[in-house]
């Protein structure tokens, strides 16, 4: 006997979208959106607010396992952690950021596809230590830098972390994605060994990789252009060369206007 599947209550995807893409209170958002498809659903108010509930007992812990990390990075980055980074990566002369993210990118994937996630991350990884490397990097190559140098370092720090994430941790046998779509495919009648699921992964994960290892080589290359006149010593080499080359024309219009003194004389 087949059932009418009503599709309303996933009106409270759009409520999200709508409401991230207005730049709402995140919090706000998802309590509309609990609301708005309870009453799609056709449950009685009480239920909605007993299964809100519910939800929020379940999850009261999660607040300090996001907190806790993030106070110990504080302390760190209060006692010098960025400094110590950017003083580290500056001693040594062939880092560059591009080189420097590649790294950080093959270590990411690595890792996720092993099933350790946590390792890295925005908070705990990107911005406190890569970040700042990279800027400290730069700077070592170039001198100071300006604020739209120095987000677009911050920016490709946060996307090698979440391309290494993203595709690394598809490799990992046991990560919910593949558990889900073996489950998906097993109730399908169509029998899939996890294992299989995730070895399709790896060329995935290694194209990734070499599409943004070539992405980041690229932004050593945009520094070099950009950056190349705030090189320590660069300026003081351009105005040597450039007196260099106009010495000759300097010279010859020296001699033609001696010529024409001579020949007026």
């Amino acid at each position: 006997m087949q059932t009418t599947v009503t599709l309303w209550p996933l009106i409270g995807v759009a409520v999200i979208i709508v409401g991230f893409l207005l730049r709402f209170n995140p919090m706000l958002i998802v309590a509309v959106a609990a609301i708005v498809t309870g009453f799609a659903a056709h449950f009685p108010p009480g239920k909605i607010l007993a299964l809100i509930g519910t939800g929020f007992i379940k999850t009261r812990n999660i607040p300090l396992i996001i907190l806790l990390p993030l106070a110990v990075i504080g302390l760190l980055e209060r006692h010098g952690l960025r400094e110590r980074a950017q003083a580290w990566i500056g001693s040594i002369k062939a880092a560059t950021a591009g080189r420097l993210l590649i790294v950080y990118l093959a270590v990411r994937e690595l890792t996720a596809a092993a099933g350790l996630t946590g390792l890295g991350g925005h908070p705990q990884m990107v911005r406190p230590l890569i970040a700042p490397m990279a800027e400290g990097a730069t700077e070592n190559r170039f001198g100071k830098i300006g604020d739209a140098v120095r987000f677009r370092l911050r920016a490709f720090a946060a996307a090698t972390d979440n391309v290494g994430l993203f595709f690394g941790e598809d490799v990992f046998v046991a990560f919910g994605a593949i558990v889900l779509m073996t489950t998906f495919l097993k109730e399908a009648g169509i029998i899939v060994e996890p294992l299989h699921v995730a070895m399709w992964g790896i060329p995935t994960a290694i194209s990734a990789f070499i599409v943004h290892g070539f992405r980041l080589w690229l932004l050593d290359r945009w520094l070099e252009r950009e950056l190349r006149g705030n090189r320590p010593g660069g300026g003081a080499g351009a105005a040597s060369s450039s007196s260099t080359t106009s010495s000759p024309a300097s010279s010859a219009a020296t001699r033609a206007t001696k010529s024409a003194t001579g020949d007026q004389a």
